[in-house]
This record gives structure tokens, sequence and C-alpha cells, in this order.
């Protein structure tokens, strides 16, 4: 990206909208509610023939620094200390407020580029409010509309113009993409060849829990800096954001989430969507992480997101936050292991890790069980190995007879990783018990050291090579 450009603007003006509007999706969350945006968001805009890095901010609500308001607004002023240029959107059809006023004078102290953006000029009577931006002193307002796309071309202009020709398009370096290009192709090569696990691939790892279990903070603690909107409320945080930092020199994208409660409690409109946000965060993470409170785990709601991420197949892990609050240590582990055991049996083995994420205590231990959980959620068996396996288990516990006739298991293979899945050829797969299916699952994790990653094990009928033969 050649540079960064910060959204600023009062709530309700339309940033999120336009932010959505120039990555090209709906990343951010958008509703008519003001405030809807509280953590700084970044993406990967295109404008034509412009590509920067953008960020979404929360609205400007004046407030003393101790609240939700006066935190979010720090939040918006790291934004604008690390972008290049700032976009200052006002509401072409509601007119300038005083806190439009008081955020142009801040911005004109700051002395960065600035471009003004009177959105929502597609709206009748808005040329008053279009005119009246001229008197915020930034220059001449972009009339736009984030929500229908008009005006997009000349707000190029307008960022080329203010951010000037060189930066906006840096020379291209051809020799780092066909570098890339290579490399692409090689290991597509490699992957044929069912390749060793890559430790050196960066790794999405999604941070989930139920309100107020202390997930924003966790993430702020490996960052080393308060990057995320945290505090004593529960709920603050409402998109999920993605961070990333190295461990050990390896890459990790971690996306924070929105807290999600039992489905009978989220009624409002904005946290459906939330919810919504943080579901699909699970379902393109690698890794999910469910952060439990310690002073109060496995509540219903925790056994349920645990069970949600099994169904997904992602490699889970459990984190018992807030560590530092729990009176008994010792007790409290021993508690904890043999309630995990107890009340998720579908994944067995599943690695847990006491953690504070106030103090820093046990992130090493959690990273190193990202590492090895990721690792069995990609390992793959060879087919020899499967099917001598298969054999010794039949003659340990034979498949049951099921009206007089035995049950054969003739062939099994494994027909995909992340998660692991296995095939099995038998005379009848109908008939197949869920308990002996299950003993097999539990059997090929414990054989093949495959804990708290979920296993999907089907069965199918072998194909008869006679079977479309006519008969003479």
């Amino acid at each position: 990206m050649s540079f960064t450009v910060a959204i600023v603007g009062r709530p309700n003006v339309g940033k999120s909208t336009l932010f959505n509007r120039l990555v090209g999706r709906k990343l951010a969350l958008v509703d008519d509610t003001p405030g809807v945006t509280r953590d700084r968001r970044p993406g990967e805009a295109r404008l034509v023939d412009l590509r920067f890095t953008i960020i979404d901010t929360a609205g400007l609500e004046q407030s003393g620094p101790e609240t939700l308001q006066g935190r979010m607004w720090a939040q918006t002023e790291a934004a604008i200390d690390e972008a290049d240029l700032t976009l200052f959107v006002v509401d072409a059809k509601a007119g300038l407020t005083p806190a439009d006023e008081t955020l142009a004078e801040m911005l004109r102290r700051r002395g960065r580029p600035v471009v003004l953006v009177a959105n929502k000029s597609e709206a009748r009577g808005s040329d008053a409010g279009f005119y009246d931006a001229f008197t915020l002193g930034l220059g001449e307002p972009c009339p736009v509309s984030a929500e229908h796309g008009q005006g997009m071309l000349d707000l190029r202009d307008a960022i080329v113009e203010a951010i000037g020709e060189d930066r906006a398009y840096p020379p291209a370096d051809d020799e780092a993409e066909t570098d890339i290009d290579l490399r692409s192709l090689a290991s597509d090569d490699e992957d044929e060849a069912e390749p060793a696990y890559d430790d050196t691939k960066p790794l999405r790892v999604a941070i989930i829990g139920r309100p107020n279990a202390g997930k924003s903070t966790l993430i702020n603690r490996f960052l080393g800096e308060d990057r995320l909107l945290t505090g004593p409320e529960a709920g603050i945080t409402r998109d999920s954001i993605s961070v990333e930092w190295d461990w050990r020199g390896r890459t990790i994208k971690m996306f924070d989430t929105a807290g999600m409660r039992r489905k009978a409690r989220v009624q409002e409109k904005l946290e459906k969507l939330s919810v919504a946000d943080s579901l699909r965060s699970i379902r393109f993470a690698e890794s999910v992480v469910i952060v439990f409170d310690a002073t109060i785990p496995f509540e219903k709601q925790d056994l349920q997101l645990v069970d949600l991420v099994l169904r997904e197949g992602r490699a889970a892990v459990l984190a018992f936050n807030k560590w530092d609050l729990v009176d008994d240590p010792q007790a409290a582990l021993a508690d904890l292991r043999e309630k995990t055991e107890r009340l998720l049996p579908q994944a067995r083995g599943i690695r847990a890790v006491p953690i504070s994420g106030q103090t820093g205590y046990g992130l090493d231990k959690l990273m190193q069980s990202i590492i090895d959980t990721d690792k069995v959620w990609n390992r793959r068996v060879s087919t020899a190995r499967l099917n001598r396996w298969l054999e010794s288990q039949q003659i340990q516990h034979p498949p049951p007879a099921v009206s007089g006739r035995r049950l054969k298991l003739k062939y099994m293979t494994q027909v995909k990783a992340r998660p692991p899945g296995f095939m099995i050829s038998c005379t009848r797969p109908d008939a197949v018990p869920e308990s002996y299916l299950r003993y097999l699952t539990n059997s090929l994790r414990n054989d093949f050291d495959m804990p708290g990653v979920p296993i999907r094990l089907h069965v199918r009928a072998s194909e008869n090579p006679f079977e479309n033969r006519k008969k003479r």
C-alpha cells in the first residue's frame, strides 16, 4: 500500500458506509443508530486506480477521557496520527454542527493533509449543507454519496491532489511480483505431494467468548499497546477487528470479535449484526480461542460456543482468563481439568490454558498451544498406516452383526485435512452403528495423537466393478 487514509467525522455521517464503499465489501457494521463504530478498523481500499490503506474510526463525541466516548476518541486520534491523509466527512443533508467545527479546528492545528467530504449530497436540500462546509476553512468540499457510489471520481482527484502524485502512484516493483508468483507456483506443486507442516505461513486466529470475558484486553497484551478499545463495560466491541503481529518469527493475524450472548437474549438489530460478524470471523479463521472467565467458567453459553467451533471444523483452544483473580489456583486448575473432560466429551484432549490478559500470565503457553493444535489440525496420515490400524481395530473390537450379517470394513483413507477427514469403504454403510463410529473416532484420536480437534469419519459402500456389465 502506498499511503494510509483515516476517515473521521461526527457520529452518523456515513463514515462506515464510505469505508465499505472504498474496500468493496461490507466489512464495517452500518446502522442508523449513531455511534455504531467504536474501534478503528483498517482495510485495503481501491478507488479507480488508487490503492491505499483506509482506517474507519469512531465519531467525535466530546466527553471526559475516562468515559467510553473519551476512550473511543483516543482511538480516533491514534488513527489520525498514523494516517498520511484524513478524510473529514460531514453530513450535507443535516448541515454543520458545533462538533464539525471543533473537529475541523483540531485537524487544522495538526497540519496534516485533509480532504473535506460532503456525504449524502444526493439528498434533496443538501445544497445548503454543501455550501456551509466552505466555512470550515479546509478547502473545497467534495460532494459524494457513499450509499449510492456517486462522486467517487471527484474524491479520487481530491485525494491525489492532497497527497501528491508521487505518494499516490509509487513505482511498481516487478521483480518482487515475479518472486511471489514463482513461490506460489512452487507451493501449489508441493501441496499435491502432501507437504509437511509449514510453520512460516501466517496463522489466522479468532478470539471469541461471552461479553466482558477479556478478549480485547488479551489482544492488547499480545500487541503491547492499547490497540483495541477496552473498559469495565460489557459489550464494548462490536466489529470484528483484525490485527497482525509476529510471534517468534511467525505472522499471526488475530481477530477480535464481539461478545456472544445466548441467542434468546439477542434482540436488538445492532447486536444481531455484531454476532453475525463474529460468526463470519470463526468461519474464516484457522484456529479459534474460546475465552472463559475463570471466576465463572463453564456457563451454558461457553459450552455452546465450544460446540459451535467444533461443528465448524476449527482448531479450538480454551483460555481461562482472569487467572489473577482466582484465590486457590491449584484447586481451581484441577477442577477445570475435570470439568473440561466431563463437559466436553466431543473434544477429548482439547488444550486449556490459564491466562491473565491484565498481567500477561500464560500468554506464551497459550500461543504454543495454538500452534500445536494447528499442527494437529493440518495433520495427514498415510493410507498404509490407516489400513494397518483399521485391521487391528477390527481384530480387537469387531464390527457388530446387523440382522445376522457381519459388517466388513475393507479400506480406509484420509480424504482431507483442516480438520482431518477419513473415509471407510464397507459393505453396508447405512447399517454401521453410531456407537462403533464413535469408537473408531476416539481410537483415531488416541493412536494418531490428534487431541482436541474435530475428526470427520464417513463410511461409504465399496464399488462393484461388475455392476454395469451385462449378463450373457
